[in-house]
């Protein structure tokens, strides 16, 4: 039994959690957000600005300095990393990172030298586009039509081309950029580069991180040699090897050692995506139960016994950490439409929520909001069009208690309306991420899917779920035991369905897809 470090590279912070197998403790539970810690990246969201709505990059600096920060922040207050175990974690999915030189053959970091000044002369591209960019239309349609239609896309990967994955991503980087191109020698993931960063070499791909690149065969578990080649031109010797979730990638690098404390010979397992790391630390890793994430992006993703695919082409199939398959749906406008109507209205969050538990009822008197502020992926919406039906009051903005149920109520409707392709209707959600804590955010989604909301004790599933898949590929920990443990659910915030409320939302997620359905017909 020992001490395992668990590390989440989100889209706007890195957190890390530091978890004791021998008493079932949490030692240590610490983040650093980028655009208050780091400004002069001038990434406030986590992102860059750009002109272009439809283009969202990062600087891969700022993730690396950021590591360095955190674990300095970690060993001030007083943290022992040289009694850990075992480390992991994960990082936003789909983001990608371009080197000029393959990082197997570095030789390690100095610690001499900060971090991020070893990391800058690497970098082939000096921004990394992340999830939300929606950028790549055209090079998603391309790499379809090569390989026949987005249904063979889907049988291959689990998900036909979209923008925001890797693929199309790297397709439009070697179309635009060919010079920087031909300098590239290697293209990391947001996670396999964290744990390079961690180990001073080359880590592997892990199978649940890499499925959502549009480049993975869901079937062989390796890269597919049709999606490579309609990808871009040698592309298979710039990437890593696929590996398996609970392979050990390498030991921590000397700068660590020397730097914070580690011991030496500490084995690093390979990082995976943020979502299949929550699914982990959320202790949803078998077939049953649903999880809803509410973050920078909400998702809804659950464990699958076998893989299946949605017919409207939005949800995804990626490799559940724990073994298997998992499925998964995700929300652009998620916190952002929240704190957007938030501010709109002049409302702070516990306002907010008591704006949606005592000021409105269910079904918010038949006022209705489709809340797309940036582009959407789940349904397709590229240009982002916000609309509001009902009164006039609330039409024209002027009823702040309506709006903010509003926009809670269409991301829940719409969160059920895009889930329903994976065949099971949950009794028990487990909810994670920041908005997992307001009542007002929970009730609503327990009255729309008529299930039992359960808010973790702990915030940061994605990086539990690191330190729980340290613990167990270390250990050889069993799953179930190590939930039990870690994923109890926090019993103050645990909300049920109010009575009526299954006919009310029954007729209003009616009308939101009539809605939706008409805003989707104006753009095709």
């Amino acid at each position: 039994m020992g001490l395992f470090l668990g590390l989440d590279s989100s889209t706007q912070s890195l957190s890390a959690i530091l978890i004791d197998t021998a008493t079932g403790q949490v030692v240590a539970d610490r983040s650093l957000v980028f655009g208050h810690t780091l400004p002069a990246y001038g990434s406030p969201n986590g992102f860059l600005p750009n002109d272009d709505p439809a283009i969202k990059h990062s600087d891969p600096l700022m993730w690396v300095e950021a590591l360095d920060r955190l674990l300095g922040e970690l060993r001030q207050d007083g943290v022992d990393l040289g009694a850990v175990k075992g480390i992991s974690g994960a990082g936003q999915q789909h983001g990608s990172v371009y080197l000029r030189q393959k990082l197997g053959k570095l030789g390690g970091w100095s610690s001499d030298t900060p971090l991020v000044d070893q990391v800058r002369p690497l970098l082939s591209r000096k921004t990394a586009p992340i999830w939300m960019d929606a950028s790549t239309s055209r090079q998603c349609a391309e790499i379809a039509e090569v390989l026949g239609g987005d249904a063979e896309v889907v049988s291959i990967t689990g998900s036909r081309a979209i923008e925001r994955f890797t693929g199309p991503q790297i397709r439009k980087f070697f179309q635009q950029e060919s010079a920087a191109w031909a300098e590239t020698q290697e293209i990391h993931l947001v996670s396999s580069f964290m744990a390079s960063l961690l180990i001073g070499g080359g880590a592997g791909i892990d199978l649940g991180d890499g499925a959502g690149m549009n480049l993975l065969s869901l079937a062989d578990a390796d890269w597919s040699p049709r999606m490579l080649d309609a990808t871009a031109p040698g592309l298979r010797e710039r990437l890593p090897e696929v590996v398996a979730s609970r392979r050990q990638v390498g030991e921590i690098a000397r700068y660590f050692v020397e730097k914070y404390g580690f011991s030496a010979g500490t084995p690093v397992i390979a990082f995976t995506g943020d979502n299949p790391s929550s699914l982990v630390g959320m202790g949803a890793t078998r077939p049953g139960v649903a999880v809803v994430s509410l973050g920078t992006s909400d998702t809804v993703f659950a464990a699958m016994a076998a893989p299946r695919t949605d017919p409207r082409g939005c949800g995804h199939v990626f490799g559940n950490p724990a073994g298997g398959f998992m499925s998964l749906i995700c929300f652009a406008n998620g916190s952002l439409a929240r704190e957007r109507i938030a501010t709109e209205s002049g409302l702070d969050w516990d306002q907010f929520s008591a704006a949606i538990l005592e000021r409105t009822r269910p079904g918010n008197a038949k006022n209705l909001m489709l809340p797309y502020f940036v582009p959407e992926m789940t349904p397709k919406v590229i240009e982002p069009q916000p609309r509001r039906f009902g009164s006039p009051e609330f039409v024209s903005g002027k009823d702040s208690a309506a709006a903010a149920r509003a926009v809670v109520e269409a991301q829940a409707l719409s969160m059920r309306l895009h889930s329903d392709w994976i065949g099971e209707v949950p009794d028990t959600i487990l909810v994670t991420g920041g908005a997992s804590r307001n009542r007002g955010v929970l009730q609503v989604l327990a009255d729309v899917f008529q299930a039992e909301l359960r808010p973790l004790q702990v915030k940061n599933s994605s990086a539990l779920g690191g330190a729980l898949r340290a613990a167990q590929a270390v250990e050889g920990s069993d799953w179930a035991e190590l939930s039990g443990h870690f994923c109890a659910p926090d019993a103050d915030l645990v909300a049920t369905p109010a009575p009526g409320t299954r006919a009310v939302y029954d007729a209003l997620g009616g009308e939101f897809e009539r809605r939706l359905g008409e805003l989707l017909a104006a753009h095709r």
